[in-house]
C-alpha cells in the first residue's frame, strides 16, 4: 500500500509517524566527504569484508525494527545508473514540512559533488505514492554553484512547533543559505559554532544536538564561545525543552544523532544506535525513556564507514494539514 493510501496522522507538530529511507545499494567509503567528516573510517585495502552487504543487512534490520514499533517506513532504492555511496543518508538532500508559508518540501545544496546525484525527487514521489506540487518546493540547490551549502536536517535542527531552527556553521552549513531558508519559511534561526577537541568544526549540527518533544540532547561543551553557548542554552530553555547535556566523548559516539518519532498508535519512540545508547549514562537514559520508548539500530558499518548514525538515515515525512481533515 502506498503511503498516500494509508490513514494519515492528524498530528502536525514536532513528531511524525512516517519516515523515508533510501536503500544503500552502492554503499561505500566516500573520499569526497571524508575531509570534513572525522567520523568516517575506511576499511583496510586487503579487507575481505563486503561493506555494501553489511550495510544492506543493517539497513533492512533497521527498517524491520521500525515497522515492528509501529513506524511507517517508505523505502526508496538508490539510483541504478550511478554510484551513490552515501544514499543511505537522504536527510541531507530533502526535508518535508507541514506547509510553512506554502512550502512542503525543501531540496538542499550539498558539499560533495558525488552526493548531489543522490537527489531523485521523482522516485521519492513514486515511493510515497504522492505528487509534489512544484509550487510547494523550495529548491536551494543553486547555491552549489556559489560554493554555499546547507545539508538538510544534518545542518538544521528543528523545533517545528515554534518554528525555531538551530544551525552550526561549517563547510556543510552556510549561514547565507540558512538566512534564505528562514526568510522563505518563517523559521527563526539560532546560529552557533561547534568544534571538537582540536578546534576543528564538527561536520553537521545533528551530531551536536537533537530536539524531541519536550527535550533536547546537546553537547554544550562543543560550543566553545561562551556567548554562543549561553544563546543556545537560553534558546532551548525558552522553548521549554529539558536539556540533556552530553560530553564530546558522547558526541563522538553519536549520542546527539537521535530522532524522536511517533508510532501510528501515538506512542513516542526515540531512535538511536546501539553505540549511542551504550555511551549515555544511566541517568541520561532514564530521562530519555521518560519521553519515549527507545528503538536501537545496530548499524556499526554504516556508522564507521559512512560516518553517520541513526538520525542521518531518516527523512521525516509530514503531511499537509488539509490532507488530514
Amino acid at each position: 500500500m502506498a503511503i498516500a493510501e494509508m490513514p494519515l496522522s492528524t498530528r502536525l507538530a514536532q513528531l511524525t509517524d512516517t519516515v523515508l529511507m533510501i536503500s544503500p545499494d552502492s554503499f561505500g567509503f566516500n573520499d569526497q566527504t571524508a575531509s570534513t567528516n572525522a567520523f568516517q573510517n575506511n576499511l583496510p585495502a586487503d579487507s575481505k569484508d563486503k561493506p555494501r552487504n553489511k550495510a544492506l543487512s543493517e539497513f533492512h534490520d533497521s527498517v524491520d525494527l521500525l515497522r515492528r514499533n509501529g513506524i511507517r517506513v517508505a523505502i526508496c532504492p538508490s539510483k541504478t545508473n550511478v554510484a551513490t555511496l552515501d544514499a543511505v543518508f537522504p536527510n541531507n538532500w530533502i526535508s518535508f514540512h507541514n506547509e510553512v508559508k506554502g512550502i512542503n518540501t525543501v531540496l538542499y545544496p550539498m558539499l560533495a559533488p558525488n552526493r548531489r546525484v543522490e537527489r531523485q525527487l521523482d522516485a521519492v514521489e513514486q515511493t510515497l505514492g504522492i505528487t509534489i506540487d512544484p509550487s510547494t518546493v523550495l529548491d536551494l540547490t543553486h547555491y552549489e554553484k556559489l560554493g554555499h551549502f546547507l545539508e538538510g536536517t544534518g545542518s538544521l535542527i528543528f523545533d517545528r512547533k515554534r518554528k525555531v531552527v538551530f544551525a552550526h556553521e561549517s563547510a556543510r552549513t552556510s549561514f547565507r543559505v540558512l538566512d534564505d531558508f528562514c526568510d522563505q519559511t518563517g523559521y527563526r534561526p539560532v546560529k552557533f559554532h561547534a568544534q571538537d577537541e582540536g578546534g576543528k568544526p564538527i561536520y553537521h549540527t545533528n551530531v551536536v544536538m537533537s530536539i524531541g518533544e519536550g527535550f533536547s540532547v546537546v553537547c554544550l561543551e562543543a560550543v566553545q564561545d561562551r556567548r554562543e553557548r549561553s544563546a543556545v542554552k537560553g534558546a532551548l530553555s525558552e522553548l521549554d525543552l529539558e536539556i540533556i547535556n552530553i560530553t564530546l566523548d558522547q558526541l563522538h559516539a553519536f549520542c546527539g544523532n537521535i530522532l524522536e518519532v511517533q508510532s501510528v498508535s501515538k506512542e513516542n519512540k526515540i531512535i538511536m544506535s546501539i553505540i549511542a545508547f551504550g555511551a549515555f549514562t544511566e541517568d541520561q537514559r532514564k530521562k530519555l525513556m521518560s519521553y519515549g520508548d527507545i528503538i536501537l539500530f545496530n548499524i556499526p558499518t554504516i556508522e564507521t564507514i559512512g560516518g553517520g548514525s541513526a538520525r542521518c538515515m531518516l527523512a521525516e515525512v509530514f503531511h499537509k494539514e488539509e490532507q488530514t481533515k
